[in-house]
Protein backbone atom coordinates (compact mmCIF):
# COMPACT_ATOMS: atom_id res chain seq x y z
CA UNK A 1 0.00 0.00 0.00
CA UNK A 2 1.39 3.39 -1.00
CA UNK A 3 1.85 6.17 1.44
CA UNK A 4 -0.70 8.92 1.67
CA UNK A 5 -0.02 11.75 -0.78
CA UNK A 6 2.29 9.76 -3.05
CA UNK A 7 1.39 8.55 -6.50
CA UNK A 8 1.81 4.94 -7.55
CA UNK A 9 4.78 4.31 -9.86
CA UNK A 10 4.17 3.85 -13.57
CA UNK A 11 4.05 0.21 -14.69
CA UNK A 12 7.48 -1.08 -15.66
CA UNK A 13 7.78 -2.37 -19.23
CA UNK A 14 9.58 -5.65 -19.83
CA UNK A 15 11.31 -4.37 -22.98
CA UNK A 16 12.86 -0.96 -23.52
CA UNK A 17 10.81 1.27 -25.82
CA UNK A 18 13.65 1.39 -28.35
CA UNK A 19 13.45 -2.37 -28.82
CA UNK A 20 9.69 -2.19 -29.31
CA UNK A 21 10.16 0.72 -31.71
CA UNK A 22 12.65 -1.32 -33.76
CA UNK A 23 10.37 -4.36 -33.72
CA UNK A 24 7.48 -2.24 -34.99
CA UNK A 25 9.59 -0.86 -37.85
CA UNK A 26 10.64 -4.40 -38.83
CA UNK A 27 7.11 -5.79 -38.66
CA UNK A 28 5.54 -3.01 -40.72
CA UNK A 29 8.42 -3.05 -43.20
CA UNK A 30 8.12 -6.82 -43.67
CA UNK A 31 4.34 -6.52 -44.07
CA UNK A 32 4.84 -5.64 -47.73
CA UNK A 33 6.97 -8.75 -48.24
CA UNK A 34 4.31 -10.86 -46.49
CA UNK A 35 1.65 -9.44 -48.81
CA UNK A 36 3.78 -10.21 -51.86
CA UNK A 37 4.32 -13.81 -50.81
CA UNK A 38 0.68 -14.21 -49.83
CA UNK A 39 -0.61 -13.06 -53.22
CA UNK A 40 1.49 -15.74 -54.93
CA UNK A 41 -1.06 -18.34 -53.78
CA UNK A 42 -4.16 -16.41 -52.71
CA UNK A 43 -6.30 -13.68 -54.23
CA UNK A 44 -5.73 -10.18 -52.79
CA UNK A 45 -9.11 -10.16 -51.07
CA UNK A 46 -8.29 -13.53 -49.47
CA UNK A 47 -4.95 -12.21 -48.22
CA UNK A 48 -6.67 -9.19 -46.69
CA UNK A 49 -9.44 -11.28 -45.15
CA UNK A 50 -6.90 -13.61 -43.55
CA UNK A 51 -4.88 -10.65 -42.34
CA UNK A 52 -7.88 -9.02 -40.69
CA UNK A 53 -9.12 -12.28 -39.18
CA UNK A 54 -5.75 -13.03 -37.56
CA UNK A 55 -5.35 -9.42 -36.42
CA UNK A 56 -8.84 -9.33 -34.93
CA UNK A 57 -8.12 -12.54 -33.02
CA UNK A 58 -5.02 -11.00 -31.40
CA UNK A 59 -6.87 -7.83 -30.33
CA UNK A 60 -9.86 -9.89 -29.13
CA UNK A 61 -7.51 -11.96 -26.98
CA UNK A 62 -6.05 -8.76 -25.50
CA UNK A 63 -9.59 -7.51 -24.79
CA UNK A 64 -10.43 -10.77 -23.03
CA UNK A 65 -7.31 -10.58 -20.86
CA UNK A 66 -8.08 -6.98 -19.87
CA UNK A 67 -11.82 -7.69 -19.64
CA UNK A 68 -12.68 -4.95 -22.08
CA UNK A 69 -16.23 -4.73 -23.43
CA UNK A 70 -17.27 -3.81 -26.94
CA UNK A 71 -18.49 -0.22 -27.39
CA UNK A 72 -22.16 0.63 -27.19
CA UNK A 73 -24.32 2.95 -29.25
CA UNK A 74 -25.63 2.52 -32.78
CA UNK A 75 -23.86 5.60 -34.16
CA UNK A 76 -20.57 4.51 -32.62
CA UNK A 77 -20.81 1.26 -34.56
CA UNK A 78 -21.72 3.12 -37.76
CA UNK A 79 -18.66 5.35 -37.40
CA UNK A 80 -16.47 2.34 -36.62
CA UNK A 81 -17.74 0.58 -39.74
CA UNK A 82 -16.71 3.57 -41.87
CA UNK A 83 -13.38 3.76 -40.04
CA UNK A 84 -12.81 0.06 -40.66
CA UNK A 85 -13.50 0.58 -44.37
CA UNK A 86 -11.16 3.57 -44.72
CA UNK A 87 -8.37 2.43 -42.41
CA UNK A 88 -8.36 -1.33 -42.92
CA UNK A 89 -10.56 -2.89 -45.61
CA UNK A 90 -9.78 -0.45 -48.42
CA UNK A 91 -6.05 0.27 -47.96
CA UNK A 92 -5.13 -3.33 -47.06
CA UNK A 93 -6.95 -4.59 -50.17
CA UNK A 94 -5.49 -1.91 -52.44
CA UNK A 95 -1.94 -2.69 -51.31
CA UNK A 96 -2.53 -6.41 -51.87
CA UNK A 97 -3.86 -5.76 -55.40
CA UNK A 98 -1.00 -3.36 -56.16
CA UNK A 99 1.61 -5.98 -55.32
CA UNK A 100 0.30 -8.23 -58.06
CA UNK A 101 2.16 -5.99 -60.51
CA UNK A 102 4.65 -3.84 -58.57
CA UNK A 103 7.55 -4.78 -56.24
CA UNK A 104 6.91 -4.88 -52.51
CA UNK A 105 9.65 -2.27 -52.08
CA UNK A 106 7.77 0.22 -54.26
CA UNK A 107 4.55 -0.44 -52.33
CA UNK A 108 6.40 0.28 -49.09
CA UNK A 109 7.73 3.56 -50.46
CA UNK A 110 4.24 4.56 -51.65
CA UNK A 111 3.02 3.96 -48.10
CA UNK A 112 5.45 6.66 -46.92
CA UNK A 113 3.43 9.27 -48.83
CA UNK A 114 0.58 8.95 -46.31
CA UNK A 115 1.78 11.91 -44.17
CA UNK A 116 1.91 14.03 -47.34
CA UNK A 117 -1.68 13.20 -48.23
CA UNK A 118 -2.63 13.87 -44.61
CA UNK A 119 -1.01 17.28 -44.68
CA UNK A 120 -2.79 18.24 -47.91
CA UNK A 121 -6.18 17.02 -46.67
CA UNK A 122 -5.87 18.58 -43.22
CA UNK A 123 -5.44 22.02 -44.77
CA UNK A 124 -8.87 21.59 -46.32
CA UNK A 125 -10.76 19.49 -43.79
CA UNK A 126 -9.34 20.62 -40.44
CA UNK A 127 -9.69 24.35 -39.81
CA UNK A 128 -7.52 24.14 -36.67
CA UNK A 129 -4.58 22.73 -38.63
CA UNK A 130 -3.03 25.93 -39.95
CA UNK A 131 -0.37 25.71 -42.69
CA UNK A 132 3.14 27.02 -42.11
CA UNK A 133 5.84 27.74 -44.64
CA UNK A 134 7.84 24.76 -43.42
CA UNK A 135 4.94 22.35 -43.75
CA UNK A 136 3.91 23.63 -47.17
CA UNK A 137 7.54 23.31 -48.28
CA UNK A 138 7.57 19.76 -46.95
CA UNK A 139 4.46 18.99 -48.98
CA UNK A 140 6.12 20.24 -52.15
CA UNK A 141 9.37 18.40 -51.44
CA UNK A 142 7.49 15.20 -50.68
CA UNK A 143 5.59 15.17 -53.95
CA UNK A 144 8.82 15.98 -55.78
CA UNK A 145 10.13 12.78 -54.20
CA UNK A 146 7.09 10.87 -55.47
CA UNK A 147 7.80 12.07 -59.00
CA UNK A 148 11.42 10.97 -58.57
CA UNK A 149 10.35 7.49 -57.48
CA UNK A 150 8.05 7.27 -60.49
CA UNK A 151 10.77 8.46 -62.87
CA UNK A 152 8.60 11.17 -64.39
CA UNK A 153 11.43 12.45 -66.64
CA UNK A 154 11.36 9.07 -68.42
CA UNK A 155 7.67 9.34 -69.14
CA UNK A 156 6.93 6.58 -66.59
CA UNK A 157 8.78 4.12 -68.81
CA UNK A 158 8.75 0.63 -67.29
CA UNK A 159 6.42 1.70 -64.48
CA UNK A 160 3.20 -0.19 -63.85
CA UNK A 161 0.86 2.77 -63.57
CA UNK A 162 -2.12 0.75 -62.34
CA UNK A 163 -0.27 -0.99 -59.51
CA UNK A 164 1.48 2.19 -58.40
CA UNK A 165 -1.79 4.16 -58.48
CA UNK A 166 -3.47 1.53 -56.30
CA UNK A 167 -0.64 1.77 -53.75
CA UNK A 168 -0.87 5.57 -53.70
CA UNK A 169 -4.65 5.39 -53.28
CA UNK A 170 -4.14 3.02 -50.35
CA UNK A 171 -1.83 5.58 -48.76
CA UNK A 172 -4.43 8.29 -49.36
CA UNK A 173 -7.13 6.21 -47.66
CA UNK A 174 -5.32 6.35 -44.29
CA UNK A 175 -5.46 10.14 -43.73
CA UNK A 176 -9.05 10.23 -45.01
CA UNK A 177 -9.87 7.68 -42.34
CA UNK A 178 -7.89 9.52 -39.68
CA UNK A 179 -9.76 12.75 -40.38
CA UNK A 180 -13.08 10.90 -40.25
CA UNK A 181 -12.19 9.31 -36.91
CA UNK A 182 -11.02 12.64 -35.55
CA UNK A 183 -14.34 14.23 -36.43
CA UNK A 184 -16.61 11.42 -35.25
CA UNK A 185 -14.92 9.32 -32.56
CA UNK A 186 -12.50 11.72 -30.85
CA UNK A 187 -13.43 12.10 -27.21
CA UNK A 188 -15.30 8.80 -27.08
CA UNK A 189 -15.66 7.35 -23.59
CA UNK A 190 -14.71 3.90 -24.86
CA UNK A 191 -11.15 2.64 -24.55
CA UNK A 192 -8.82 2.49 -27.54
CA UNK A 193 -8.72 -1.31 -27.26
CA UNK A 194 -12.50 -1.59 -27.33
CA UNK A 195 -12.82 0.72 -30.34
CA UNK A 196 -10.07 -1.06 -32.26
CA UNK A 197 -11.45 -4.51 -31.55
CA UNK A 198 -14.83 -3.46 -32.90
CA UNK A 199 -13.27 -1.67 -35.89
CA UNK A 200 -11.17 -4.68 -36.92
CA UNK A 201 -14.12 -7.01 -36.39
CA UNK A 202 -16.32 -4.89 -38.66
CA UNK A 203 -13.58 -4.71 -41.30
CA UNK A 204 -13.28 -8.50 -41.17
CA UNK A 205 -17.03 -8.83 -41.69
CA UNK A 206 -16.85 -6.47 -44.68
CA UNK A 207 -14.20 -8.65 -46.33
CA UNK A 208 -16.06 -11.83 -45.37
CA UNK A 209 -19.01 -10.55 -47.43
CA UNK A 210 -17.00 -9.24 -50.39
CA UNK A 211 -14.40 -12.00 -50.78
CA UNK A 212 -16.76 -14.88 -51.77
CA UNK A 213 -18.36 -12.64 -54.40
CA UNK A 214 -15.11 -11.98 -56.28
CA UNK A 215 -12.91 -15.00 -55.54
CA UNK A 216 -13.11 -18.76 -55.66
CA UNK A 217 -12.04 -21.18 -52.96
CA UNK A 218 -8.25 -21.76 -53.07
CA UNK A 219 -7.30 -25.12 -54.55
CA UNK A 220 -4.58 -25.55 -51.94
CA UNK A 221 -2.98 -24.02 -48.87
CA UNK A 222 0.75 -23.68 -49.57
CA UNK A 223 2.66 -23.40 -46.32
CA UNK A 224 4.82 -20.33 -47.02
CA UNK A 225 2.01 -18.06 -48.34
CA UNK A 226 -0.24 -19.25 -45.51
CA UNK A 227 2.41 -18.43 -42.91
CA UNK A 228 2.93 -15.04 -44.57
CA UNK A 229 -0.77 -14.18 -44.26
CA UNK A 230 -0.77 -15.34 -40.64
CA UNK A 231 2.32 -13.23 -39.86
CA UNK A 232 0.75 -10.29 -41.66
CA UNK A 233 -2.30 -10.48 -39.40
CA UNK A 234 -0.82 -11.58 -36.08
CA UNK A 235 2.33 -9.42 -36.22
CA UNK A 236 1.63 -6.63 -38.72
CA UNK A 237 -1.95 -5.92 -37.66
CA UNK A 238 -2.82 -7.27 -34.21
CA UNK A 239 0.41 -7.20 -32.22
CA UNK A 240 1.78 -4.14 -34.03
CA UNK A 241 -1.22 -2.07 -33.02
CA UNK A 242 -0.88 -3.04 -29.36
CA UNK A 243 2.81 -2.12 -29.45
CA UNK A 244 2.11 1.15 -31.24
CA UNK A 245 -0.41 2.28 -28.65
CA UNK A 246 1.95 1.29 -25.85
CA UNK A 247 4.68 3.41 -27.45
CA UNK A 248 2.38 6.41 -27.80
CA UNK A 249 1.46 6.11 -24.13
CA UNK A 250 5.11 5.88 -23.05
CA UNK A 251 7.10 8.21 -25.32
CA UNK A 252 4.38 10.33 -26.93
CA UNK A 253 2.92 10.41 -30.46
CA UNK A 254 5.72 12.51 -31.99
CA UNK A 255 8.41 9.95 -31.20
CA UNK A 256 6.18 6.96 -31.85
CA UNK A 257 5.18 8.12 -35.33
CA UNK A 258 8.83 8.31 -36.38
CA UNK A 259 8.58 4.58 -37.07
CA UNK A 260 6.83 5.58 -40.31
CA UNK A 261 10.15 6.81 -41.69
CA UNK A 262 11.90 3.48 -41.09
CA UNK A 263 9.17 1.30 -42.63
CA UNK A 264 10.02 1.97 -46.32
CA UNK A 265 13.71 1.39 -45.60
CA UNK A 266 12.94 -2.06 -44.15
CA UNK A 267 10.44 -2.82 -46.94
CA UNK A 268 13.00 -1.96 -49.63
CA UNK A 269 15.81 -3.93 -47.98
CA UNK A 270 13.56 -6.98 -47.49
CA UNK A 271 12.25 -6.88 -51.06
CA UNK A 272 15.72 -6.61 -52.60
CA UNK A 273 17.48 -9.08 -50.28
CA UNK A 274 14.81 -11.77 -49.91
CA UNK A 275 12.69 -11.47 -53.05
CA UNK A 276 15.41 -10.40 -55.48
CA UNK A 277 13.53 -7.28 -56.54
CA UNK A 278 15.41 -4.89 -58.81
CA UNK A 279 16.10 -1.37 -57.65
CA UNK A 280 16.96 1.62 -59.83
CA UNK A 281 18.75 4.66 -58.40
CA UNK A 282 15.60 6.80 -58.58
CA UNK A 283 13.66 4.60 -56.14
CA UNK A 284 15.85 5.04 -53.02
CA UNK A 285 16.71 8.61 -54.00
CA UNK A 286 13.04 9.49 -54.33
CA UNK A 287 12.26 7.67 -51.09
CA UNK A 288 14.74 9.84 -49.19
CA UNK A 289 13.13 12.98 -50.64
CA UNK A 290 9.64 11.69 -49.75
CA UNK A 291 10.68 10.99 -46.16
CA UNK A 292 12.32 14.40 -45.83
CA UNK A 293 9.17 16.11 -47.06
CA UNK A 294 6.98 13.98 -44.80
CA UNK A 295 9.14 14.89 -41.80
CA UNK A 296 8.72 18.60 -42.58
CA UNK A 297 4.93 18.27 -42.88
CA UNK A 298 4.82 16.76 -39.39
CA UNK A 299 6.98 19.46 -37.80
CA UNK A 300 5.50 22.08 -35.53
CA UNK A 301 6.94 25.53 -34.79
CA UNK A 302 8.54 25.90 -31.39
CA UNK A 303 6.52 28.00 -29.04
CA UNK A 304 8.10 30.54 -26.77
CA UNK A 305 8.41 29.25 -23.25
CA UNK A 306 6.27 31.03 -20.74
CA UNK A 307 5.96 30.30 -17.05
CA UNK A 308 2.67 28.46 -16.61
CA UNK A 309 1.41 27.16 -13.28
CA UNK A 310 1.47 23.36 -13.26
CA UNK A 311 -1.97 21.72 -13.17
CA UNK A 312 -2.88 19.41 -10.36
CA UNK A 313 -2.45 16.34 -12.57
CA UNK A 314 0.78 17.49 -14.21
CA UNK A 315 2.66 14.66 -15.84
CA UNK A 316 -0.39 12.51 -16.46
CA UNK A 317 -1.46 14.08 -19.72
CA UNK A 318 -4.47 13.18 -21.80
CA UNK A 319 -5.01 9.50 -22.38
CA UNK A 320 -3.92 8.78 -25.94
CA UNK A 321 -6.37 7.28 -28.38
CA UNK A 322 -5.62 5.32 -31.49
CA UNK A 323 -7.31 3.23 -34.10
CA UNK A 324 -6.09 0.32 -36.16
CA UNK A 325 -4.71 2.14 -39.18
CA UNK A 326 -1.22 0.80 -39.62
CA UNK A 327 0.19 -1.16 -42.49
Amino acid sequence: MSRTGTSSPAPRRVLDWRLRFGFLALVWGFSFLFMKVGTEAFAPFQVTLGRLAFGTAVVAAAMAVKRERLPRGAWTWVHLAVAGLLLNTLPFSLFAFSELTIPSSLAGICNATSPLWGMALSLVALSEDRPTRRRVAGLGIGFLGVLTVLGVWQGFDGLDVTGTSLALLASLSYPVGWIYVRRTLAGSSHSHLSLTGAQLGLATLQLAVVTPLFTSVPTGLPLLPLLSVAALGVLGTGLAFLIQYDLVAEVGPTTAQMVTYFTPVVATAAGVALLGESLSWSTPAGAVIVLAGAALTQSRPKRARRPVPAPKDAGLGERPRATASHT
